[in-house]
């Protein structure tokens, strides 16, 4: 006789899981969610749909990478719960969109109900921040496909925003400068070079100087969601453009949004590079331009604005304590230059 959890999955840990979750889940919810949690589908009103002008919905989905290798070296797994939300907000925001909603995925070989107890309430710590709710999610228990001690944080948002509100950056012209917004950390993006060139000489938990904390610590650091300040800041400023600093980095990240025949040109030495970026260049003997198209360093997310604007912005941003700077300009051309 063989049972579901000779073959690999265990469903008694998969609702213990669920019983773990539930209160976390529980705490994001507002009065527009209709269903209660462990229905088949989310449901939420569309009054706030209703209630926009020209409504668009804004969705995004992504993953939080090789990060999870680092958090099972070091147990420690509520901070990619925060990541994988702020990741996707930041994406929405950069259209211009508000979040509504957040669904999340969760999938691992074996399922330990204390792990995913600790990821979905650094989720819904993230979105009570943002003031949305967890309307669903899945979590599956995946032997044969993940290996031994592997996980996989995925998650799905809905945004909403005006017609006329839209950031696309269509509107973007030559002379508007770039305001940089300073990451926490490495966010989601470029852990497989971070870990080749940090941990055959490290352990997570060394303790280094420069970082002021240990190196699982510091490439641990959440993902910052910048929504909440960027909402205010709309309200009084025009912004052109909105880049999310992600995988690809500056270099890659700024062209999606550019019109044809723009360019900018970013001073590196406006630029204020976090220590972990350095010790990671310096260890692995990485190309200064591999770690430009690899990381964020240092910089979370790119404001296009006019320059009459940006003095205001940068006083603005400093009230949320936000360090926010001017890194360069649009330019005519293509691409992205660097000086300085």
């Amino acid at each position: 006789m063989v049972t579901y959890k000779d073959a690999g999955v265990d469903i008694d840990a998969g609702n213990k899981s669920f019983s773990k979750i539930k209160a976390h889940v529980k705490k994001t919810l507002t009065k527009d969610v209709l269903l209660g949690i462990g229905s088949f589908g989310g449901a939420i009103s569309a009054d706030k749909i209703i209630n926009t002008k020209d409504p668009i919905l804004v969705s995004s989905i992504d993953g939080v990478g090789t990060k999870t290798k680092v958090a099972a070296v070091m147990g420690k797994w509520d901070s990619l719960g925060k990541d994988i939300v702020n990741h996707c907000a930041n994406d929405i925001l950069a259209i211009g969109a508000e979040p509504f909603y957040f669904l999340d995925y969760v999938a691992t070989e074996k399922l330990s109900p204390e792990v995913i107890e600790k990821i979905v309430g650094g989720m819904a710590e993230a979105c009570s921040e943002l003031g949305i709710p967890i309307v669903g999610g899945e979590t599956a228990e995946m032997p044969g496909v993940y290996s031994k001690g592997e996980h996989d944080i995925v998650g799905c948002i809905t945004g909403i925003v005006s017609k006329e509100k839209i950031v696309d950056g269509s509107r973007i012209e030559e002379n508007d400068v770039l305001i940089s917004l300073p990451s926490s950390g490495l966010h989601t993006n470029g852990f497989s070079l971070a870990r080749k060139t940090l941990f055959p000489k490290y352990k997570v938990t060394d303790f280094i100087d420069e970082l002021g904390m240990s190196i699982g610590e510091a490439l641990l650091v959440p993902h910052k969601a910048y929504v909440n300040e960027v909402k205010e800041v709309r309200k009084e400023f025009d912004i052109h453009g909105i880049a999310h600093i992600t995988g690809g980095g500056l270099i890659e990240n700024i062209p999606r949004i550019i019109p044809k025949g723009l360019g900018v040109e970013i001073n590196k030495a406006k630029i204020s590079v976090l220590p972990i970026f350095r010790l990671i260049e310096k260890e692995g003997n990485v190309p200064e331009d591999d770690m430009w198209r690899t990381f964020n360093m240092g910089v979370g997310m790119v404001l296009m604005v006019p320059e009459k604007h940006a003095d205001n912005i940068i006083v603005k941003m400093e009230t949320f304590g936000i360090d926010a700077s001017v890194i360069g300009k649009v330019v005519k051309g293509n691409g992205v230059k660097f000086d300085g």
